[in-house]
C-alpha cells in the first residue's frame, strides 16, 4: 500500500512539474493589464500560426521616428471566431492597435483589437464588431 502511495504521489509531482512551463508561458504578470495602450503604425509583417498570431509594425513616435513593434493575440482558431483570417492583414496596411504593453520597456503588445483603415475593429479574444 505504501509504495501504491508513493507511486500516486511521485506521479502527481511529475505532472506538476511537466504543467508549469504552460502555467509559465500564458501567464500575462509581464504587461501591464491595468492600462490600455493604443498606437497607429504600417504593418510589416503578419503571421497567422500556432501558437500564437504576431504581426509586427512600424510606429513613428512623437518625434517623427520609426519603432518596430510585435504585437501578439491568441491562436489562429481563436481570432479566426473573431473574424480574422490568413488575409485580414498584409504589409502596408495602416491599421491601430490597442492592447496591453509588456512591462521591460521593449516594443510589445498584448493584443486587445486591431482597428483597420476604414474604422471596422476586430477583436482579438471575442466577437468581431464594425461597418
Amino acid at each position: 500500500m505504501r509504495t501504491k502511495l508513493l507511486t500516486l504521489v511521485a506521479f502527481a509531482f511529475s505532472l506538476l512539474l511537466a504543467a508549469a512551463p504552460v502555467f509559465a508561458h500564458h501567464a500575462w504578470r509581464s504587461y501591464d493589464m491595468k492600462h490600455l495602450t493604443s498606437m497607429t503604425g504600417t504593418v510589416t509583417g503578419f503571421d497567422f500560426g500556432n501558437p500564437h498570431v504576431w504581426m509586427d509594425l512600424d510606429v513613428k513616435n512623437d518625434r517623427g521616428e520609426v519603432e518596430k513593434w510585435s504585437a501578439g493575440g491568441p491562436s489562429p482558431s481563436r481570432m479566426a471566431n473573431a473574424g480574422w483570417t490568413k488575409d485580414t492583414l498584409h504589409p502596408g496596411d495602416q491599421i491601430t492597435i490597442v492592447g496591453n504593453r509588456i512591462g521591460d520597456g521593449t516594443y510589445k503588445l498584448r493584443l486587445s483589437k486591431v482597428v483597420l483603415a476604414n474604422g471596422r475593429e476586430l477583436m482579438c479574444y471575442g466577437k468581431a464588431y464594425g461597418p
